[in-house]
């Protein structure tokens, strides 16, 4: 999905509050290493290049699971930077760092994360704190604490390479997180939504939920190659957009900004993909089109973000009770070349979506010079989103 995308998996601990033996990492969970499910969450998210700091004595471990490796460092911090000073070599554009004892990261979350490095320099998940905090010494309680503005941090946290090398080498040390690293080098860090299924193995009882959560998903993955003599409400929706060429030297599509000789013009940001992805789920719910949701004699929504509308129209579903299976868009036009941006189209449209980049498909095809895309007047886009509720 992002060919300039590296992932560093952290597992060079020891992993002592889990209990003597074997690290955490290498345990077995539901008959495989728990960095194995941690690698192939990201292979399954399209990220293939690889790279997790170990113990050097792991070797072995390590290259059976099919990984490249380099040696960790006494403290996380040295680990993720002997990790990025391996990737210099060759370095991408952006990297994504995760905990090897995160093995249950969804895809929609590596998708967030994704899509908010299109627009920043770092980007990390994250749960809002929505219990009370308390200060307590003794065995009591002493203190109240304020929850307001608090976050529970999450990995994968993703950043600009050049970026966080450079951060991670003028750091003194003994940060929590890369996050932490970043912000002492005045980076910009967006939060993204988290998961609650992005548990840390740090405790024995953390190996029985990944378990159970485990076999939750096998079950429902079960349940949705068949529908065992139930009814299912299985929806289909399609959508259609254009828009012209206006002035502007850059416009929008499925959530990506992209450089060209004109912009799109619309009463919104006239994202012409993303307005036909809504329509679809809208015609799927039978809820009428984006005009009847955000009319535009509204002025509020005038040069608004298309993002907006499609958030819309994905949360309406689930308040019925429908998940999103599948959408596909396809972008018809001569210009821009959509080829290289697709895969960024991909995570955008999955991450506000809260899907599985591998649900969401975005293709172009041209009008071989025919008609007002062939003459390069303006762009259309086709959708089609399917739902199910059971």
């Amino acid at each position: 999905m992002k060919p300039d995308t590296a992932v560093i998996l952290v597992a060079a601990g020891t992993g002592s509050r889990m209990g003597g033996g074997l690290p955490k990492q290498w345990r077995q969970l539901a008959g495989q290493p728990v960095l194995a499910h941690t690698a192939a969450a990201f292979r399954a998210a399209g990220l293939h290049r690889l790279i997790v700091a170990i113990r050097p004595e792991d070797a072995p471990r390590a290259e059976t699971l099919d990984l490249p490796w380099v040696a960790g460092g006494a403290t996380r911090a040295d680990s993720v930077l002997a990790a990025l000073q391996a990737l210099e070599a060759d370095p991408p554009a952006r990297v994504l760092i995760h905990d090897g004892a995160r093995p249950l990261v969804p895809l929609a979350v590596i998708a967030r994360v994704l899509a908010a490095l299109d627009h920043h320099t770092g980007a990390a998940p994250a749960l809002a704190v929505t219990d009370a905090l308390w200060r307590a010494e003794g065995g009591q309680v002493r203190a109240s604490q304020p929850r307001d503005g608090l976050w529970r941090a999450q990995t994968p946290q993703g950043f600009a390479f050049p970026a966080i090398l450079a951060a991670h080498r003028a750091h003194p040390g003994g940060a929590a997180d890369d996050v932490e690293v970043a912000l002492a080098a005045g980076l910009d860090v967006a939060v993204v939504e988290g998961a609650e299924d992005n548990i840390k193995l740090t405790h024995p009882p953390d190996f029985q939920r990944a378990e159970t959560l485990l076999a939750e998903r096998q079950t429902f993955a079960e349940k949705s190659q068949t529908f065992k003599g139930q009814t299912m409400d299985i929806r289909t929706g399609n959508g259609f957009d254009v828009h012209r060429f206006g002035p502007g030297d850059r416009l929008w599509l499925c959530g990506v900004e992209i450089a060209h000789e004109r912009g799109l013009q619309g009463h919104s940001d006239a994202d012409v993909g993303m307005h036909a992805l809504t329509d679809a789920i809208y015609g799927a719910l039978a809820e009428g089109d984006i005009g009847r949701h955000f009319p535009p004699s509204d002025p509020q929504w005038k040069g608004a973000a298309s993002h907006i509308f499609l958030r819309h129209a994905i949360d309406l579903a689930r308040e019925k009770g429908f998940t999103l299976t599948h959408a596909d868009v396809t972008l018809i036009c001569e210009r821009p070349k959509i080829g290289p941006h697709a895969g960024a189209m991909q995570a955008a449209l999955a991450g506000i979506l809260g899907a599985e980049p591998g649900r969401v498909s975005v293709k172009a095809t041209t009008s071989e010079r025919l008609g007002f895309t062939g003459r390069e007047e303006g762009i259309a886009a086709l959708a089609t989103a399917t739902l199910v509720r059971p």
